[in-house]
């Protein structure tokens, strides 16, 4: 059985970052990057910012107890021909340290990024990059090069991919995060890579030829996992996995033929146990297998929301989401 409310529950109170700590984030970037701005060395060159990652994408999830969750975002600075790439990443570091605020918090550098620590809450990683003509490039500090990256493209892409599912993409993505991260499931696949292979089974013609093909969040999560099992299966070595915003960069880079192997094996597994928990004739025995995948969190509304019209499954038909946030 679908049980689309109990999936509404599910996001709401297990999976999704709270609206509070979203809020919180917003408000943390917002002092970073005034900070950035002001600060009399790099101000000057500071010519904006984006989101990027899953905060961008709207797939951040809520961390695994008093861990930490992550949000990234883009910094873009004066492009200055006489700074090398591992200039940058230091000027930002040494930026924040000059900060009254932030010179007396945890800052690393990263190779692609400075991170910002905020104890038992959160960290913000700041990546430098710079545009040229049309094309952005992120540093990379160990080899001291450039990169070339497209972030808006690839929220572009995730926006298309998302809308061909009335929404539920985003809340599939979270729902597999929340496997790997809380269940322990194909532990080692980074964000980008998962979302990517996901977002990439999603097509127009699978909806054409079924219009109810992503109707809502169990039936997307059905067919999208069961078309990644099938890719995945006729790949038995690890494929190249290409940035989708067409910038020539790849992501596999970051995975290994033995991490591949175990996410392809688990997945495999996970597309049998959404089909038997979907196609279950019985709701107690669906709820069970259901819970067997997500945990005590995959539960039913109670009276009061089922009352309520977003409660009731025929009224949200692609949503599946019990909270405001939006996505």
């Amino acid at each position: 059985m679908q049980l689309e409310d109990h999936f509404g529950v599910l996001l709401r109170d297990t999976v999704n970052l709270s609206q509070f700590r979203l809020d919180t984030l917003d408000d943390r970037v917002a002092k970073i990057y005034s900070a950035l701005r002001s600060d009399t060395e790099l101000g000057p060159r500071v010519l904006g910012m984006s989101k990027q990652g899953s905060w961008a994408h709207r797939t951040i999830i809520s961390p695994v107890g008093a861990n930490e969750f992550d949000a990234d975002f883009m910094l873009y600075i004066e492009d200055d021909s006489e700074w090398s790439a591992q200039d940058y990443l230091t000027s930002v570091k040494s930026a924040l340290l000059r900060s009254p605020v932030y010179g007396k918090m945890t800052l690393t550098r990263k190779n692609r990024c400075v991170r910002v620590v905020y104890a038992n809450s959160c960290h913000i990683d700041i990546v430098p990059a710079i545009r040229r003509g049309d094309a952005e490039y992120v540093a990379n500090y160990e080899e001291d090069q450039w990169e070339r990256t497209d972030p808006e493209g690839f929220t572009r892409w995730m926006k298309e991919k998302d809308d061909i599912t009335g929404g539920n993409l985003r809340r599939v993505i979270r729902l597999l995060k929340f496997l790997r991260d809380h269940r322990g499931s194909f532990t080692g696949t980074r964000s980008v890579i998962l979302t990517t292979l996901v977002g990439e089974q999603v097509n127009a013609y699978s909806k054409f030829g079924d219009p109810g093909y992503y109707k809502n969040v169990p039936t997307t999560l059905l067919h999208i996992v069961n078309d990644l099992d099938e890719y995945l299966w006729a790949n038995p070595s690890k494929p190249v996995v290409m940035d989708p915003s067409n910038s020539g960069a790849s992501f596999d880079h970051r995975w290994t033929q033995e991490t591949y192997a175990y996410f392809r094996e688990r997945i495999h597994a996970h597309s049998a146990e959404i089909r038997a928990a979907y196609e279950s004739l019985t709701k107690e025995d669906s709820v069970t297998r259901w819970q067997s995948l997500f945990g005590e969190g995959f539960a039913a509304p109670t009276a009061s929301e089922s009352s309520m019209p977003f409660g009731n499954p025929e009224s949200t038909p692609a949503s599946t989401s019990l909270s405001g946030r939006a996505g």
